[in-house]
């Protein structure tokens, strides 16, 4: 059980002290908050597009494999949207107050990629359909984010848009990985260019871009906000709180019982931790879009990513108690 614990929690660590160089960079002033967009920009266009391919670029070539990685991605769009439904009910009526939507938006919406991603491949090693389950996990929290994720952030049902909730990176992303993966581009890249993993090699470098760019950010934009609001408004840390322990363990009660024969132990892990990653960063993109509560949005996102180093080894614990990985 310790193992479980600190092997979580220097990962963990390890992600996050990539802050540091973006903080630094901050208040040195060698960085300003104007750079957000561009670094934003080939975070999004560049390196994220790379870490989906390359995640299906490791995988075997196989029906069953693809059939696990989109009945992953049913069943987290299922959870998502029905447990964003399910508070969207319960707080409606009580909308106008800001605190009340963001808890519905950020309950089940997680950085499940650029966090996500280099966390599960870490505790879930030798598996490298994870980083799949991520990714289609991703597709499905971002057609919720820019639906009724807008909707939440801004209080205006105009700014829910079905257009962006599939033209948007992660799913055009997606689909290319699909396509590759379907035509065995992985085995003919050799043969095509003389070189063996010539262009794996490039997609593998881009793609661990991801996770440090994005720290970096969060970094920079850590070093903008007000330490007094981040880490004493108590509403902050209940929404945390819902996000980082509540959702998972509801997602991990949906999917324990369902039949192992075709939903496997790494499948349901895999559900629970990435269930239990820090509020995605598109939370804040959106409220900065469309004018929300930019403020609100960043402490969420900022705390909870500082928190889960506590709350992730925590899930990891309980995922080895519960769960066995051949």
């Amino acid at each position: 059980m310790g193992g479980a614990f600190s092997i979580a929690f220097s990962n963990v660590l390890l992600t996050l002290l990539y802050i540091i160089p973006g903080f630094l960079c901050r208040k040195t002033k060698v960085a300003k908050a104007e750079h957000l967009s561009t670094l934003s920009a080939i975070l999004v266009y560049v390196c994220s597009p790379c870490m989906v391919v390359n995640s299906f670029m490791k995988i075997d070539r196989s029906v069953q494999m693809i059939g696990q990685i989109l009945l992953f991605f049913l069943v987290s769009l299922v959870i998502q949207t029905v447990l964003t439904f399910v508070l969207y009910g319960i707080f409606r009526k009580k909308f106008h107050d800001v605190k009340y939507r963001m808890l519905t938006v950020s309950f089940g919406l997680g950085n499940a990629g650029f966090f996500g991603i280099p966390i599960i491949n870490a505790l879930i090693p030798n598996r490298p359909e994870v980083a799949c389950f991520a990714c289609v996990y991703i597709v499905g929290m971002n057609m919720l984010t820019f639906t009724i994720g807008a909707y939440c952030l801004t209080g205006d049902k105009k700014r829910m848009t079905l257009k962006k909730a599939f033209l948007n990176p992660p799913f055009i992303s997606l689909l290319v990985a699909l396509l590759l993966y379907a035509l065995n581009f992985q085995s003919v890249m050799p043969s095509l260019l003389g070189e063996e993993n010539l262009i794996g090699d490039a997609l593998e470098l881009l793609s661990k871009t991801t996770t440090p760019i994005c720290m970096i950010i969060l970094g920079i934009r850590l070093a903008s906000v007000s330490f007094k609001k981040l880490f004493t408004r108590l509403y902050v840390y209940i929404i945390c709180a819902c996000k980082l322990l509540i959702f998972p363990f509801v997602c991990l009660a949906i999917v324990y019982f369902l039949p192992s024969n075709i939903f496997g132990d790494v499948f349901k892990a895999a559900m629970f931790i990435l269930g239990g990653t820090p509020c995605a960063a598109v939370m804040l993109n959106i409220a900065e879009m469309y004018d929300g509560e930019t403020e609100l949005a960043a402490n969420c996102v900022l705390l909870s990513t500082l928190l889960c180093v506590f709350t992730i080894p925590f899930l990891n614990v309980v995922t080895d108690a519960l769960f066995k990985f051949v």
